[in-house]
Parts: structure tokens; C-alpha cells; sequence
């Protein structure tokens, strides 16, 4: 068998040599996840760089430039990040949905480098509605930790991931506000100001010691910024300033905040 090409096949295959897209290696990277792409979207507190790979959304900052989130990204990751255009059409509109509130869209998250404990206490923040609050030992409780109060709030510093992973939806045990790793506290305001929940109120309730609502119709207490607890009018409220308080009154937990875990304190 004659393996020679004769000269005007090998002229014509030549003819076909392309080179590689100048992304190719990188786009390539990206999808194996050994490297990101970010874009910029628009927030409450202004625009916010968000990167991700083939395996999730990896960051969320708020860095003031390219340059900034670029090196403070490759610190964090060890991976290079480049800028994009916007963010891929589906990706935009899950964040999109998560944003105005959809608990239940599935935006995958690239989150290595952290603990399991750590990811028990983003997961559980997800749940936190929209609007609504919860204290750092509600956390604790719900993830069967509940003396690990001042960890949960370590792993919400930590969250590479917020307004996705809503952090700014967890407050202090005493009630205050708290910090907030996306811009201080101002920022945190600032978002729950967005979605509805009142932060001049929250700390109003709390430096006056009240901790929960209950209904004298329905004898349910709740977290102030419950769905349930915001249908109780002015005439049927009850302030309590603990769970035992509102226990001992005969009022029962609201299913849906789950107070009874609220007052764990670190």
C-alpha cells in the first residue's frame, strides 16, 4: 500500500490549517473549572463583578475595578479570571430570579476551598426568604449546631458567593444587624431596605427587647419580619422578649420562621 500524498493533496490539506481561537485555551479552562470568567451586574449597592466556571458561580464582589477583583480573585482561588461582556443568557436570568426571590431556582455554585460546615450554613441561609431576617442562632440551631453561634457568623464573612448565597439576610442574636462582608453594614441596609424588611425597625424592636410577634387570635409566635407575623394587625399583636416568654404564655412556634432556635447566643 502507497502511504506517499502525492503534492497537490498535501497543498489542499494545507489549505485547510486553521489557527486556534485566541480563547480557546482559556475558554477551555474555564470549562474544566481551572479557570473563570467574570462580568458586571447591576445590585442595589451598585455594580458587582460575578465570576464563574463549568462547575458554578464562583464570586461575587464588589471590587471597586477589573485589576482589584482580578488580583484579590487569583488570592482567593489560585485561578486567573477575565472579563466578559455579561454574564451567560441563562445564567442572568437564574441570578436574576434569586434575586427578586426565587428560593428554589438552581444556580450551581462553585465553592471549593470551603468547609462542610461552612456550606451547611450558606445552604441553610438560602432559605431565608426574601424580606425576612434570621439571627446567627437560628442558623446554628437549624444545622444542629447550636452552640457554633459565632462560627455561623465566621462562615457568612466567608461567603464568596452573597446576594446569591443570601448572607445579608442573617443578623446579630441580639437583633442588631451586624456586619456584612459585601460593603459594611450600610450596604446590608441597603439591600434589606430593597427587598422590603425595615433594618431602622428591626434594631427599634430589638433595643426595646422585643425578640418575637404572636397572634391573640391564632396564639402563634413569630420572628418580627415573618410573612405570617406581618398579617398580625396592630390590635391582635403580642411583643414577647424570648421563646420561653412566649412558651410560657401559651403561644406555640410559627412552622414557617421556626422561632424556637432564634435566641441561641454565642
Amino acid at each position: 500500500m502507497n502511504d506517499m500524498i502525492d503534492p497537490a493533496t498535501e497543498a489542499g490539506l494545507a489549505g485547510l490549517r486553521e489557527a486556534a481561537p485566541p480563547d480557546l485555551a482559556h475558554a477551555t479552562l474555564v470549562a474544566v473549572g481551572l479557570a473563570d470568567d467574570y462580568a458586571v451586574i447591576e445590585s442595589p449597592i451598585g455594580p458587582l463583578r460575578v465570576a464563574w466556571n463549568g462547575r458554578g458561580v464562583s464570586a461575587v464582589e464588589g471590587a471597586s475595578d477589573d485589576s482589584a477583583f482580578e488580583t484579590r480573585f487569583h488570592a482567593r482561588t489560585g485561578r486567573s479570571a477575565r472579563r466578559r461582556e455579561a454574564l451567560p443568557a441563562e445564567l442572568a436570568r437564574k441570578i436574576g430570579r434569586r434575586l427578586a426571590g426565587d428560593r428554589h431556582v438552581r444556580i450551581d455554585l462553585d465553592l471549593r476551598g470551603s468547609t462542610p460546615f461552612e456550606q451547611a450554613v450558606w445552604m441553610k441561609a438560602i432559605e431565608i426568604p426574601r424580606g425576612e431576617v434570621r439571627p446567627y442562632g437560628w442558623i446554628a440551631t437549624e444545622i444542629g449546631r447550636p452552640k457554633a453561634v459565632r462560627a455561623v457568623g465566621t462562615a457568612l464573612g466567608h461567603n464568596p458567593v452573597p446576594l446569591i448565597v443570601p448572607c445579608h439576610r442573617v443578623v446579630r442574636s441580639d437583633g442588631t444587624i451586624g456586619q456584612y462582608s459585601l460593603g459594611g453594614p450600610e450596604n446590608k441596609r441597603t439591600i434589606l431596605s430593597d427587598e422590603g424588611a425595615d433594618p431602622d425597625e428591626l434594631e427599634s424592636l430589638a433595643r426595646a427587647g422585643v425578640r418575637f410577634f404572636g397572634s391573640d387570635t391564632t396564639h402563634i409566635y413569630c420572628m418580627p419580619t415573618c410573612r405570617d407575623a406581618r398579617r398580625v394587625t396592630e390590635r391582635h399583636l403580642v411583643h414577647f422578649p424570648s421563646a420561653k416568654a412566649a412558651s410560657a404564655a401559651g403561644y406555640r412556634p410559627c412552622r414557617h420562621c421556626r422561632p424556637v432556635g432564634a435566641t441561641a447566643a454565642a
